[in-house]
């Protein structure tokens, strides 16, 4: 199952590391891919084994230190 987010405030290499590590922590994930739009808005791909829970994906973000929009 694929999901897509758009992430804001990601800037460089390091924040897209940032923010796999999070995701990848979500019970499910199985793979993450962003597509870096620096100081823009990111599209952050994520596949999983079935329905993520919105709310957890949107944790893993801030985790991050970065959010959802």
């Amino acid at each position: 199952m694929t999901t897509t987010v758009n992430v804001s405030g990601m800037t460089c290499g390091h924040c897209v590391s940032s923010v796999k590590e999070e995701l990848s922590e979500v019970p499910g994930v199985t793979a993450v891919d962003v597509d870096l739009n620096s100081g823009g808005i990111s599209p952050v791909t994520i596949e999983s084994t079935g329905d993520l829970d919105p709310q957890a994906v949107t944790e893993a973000v801030a985790e991050a230190g970065y959010s959802v929009v």
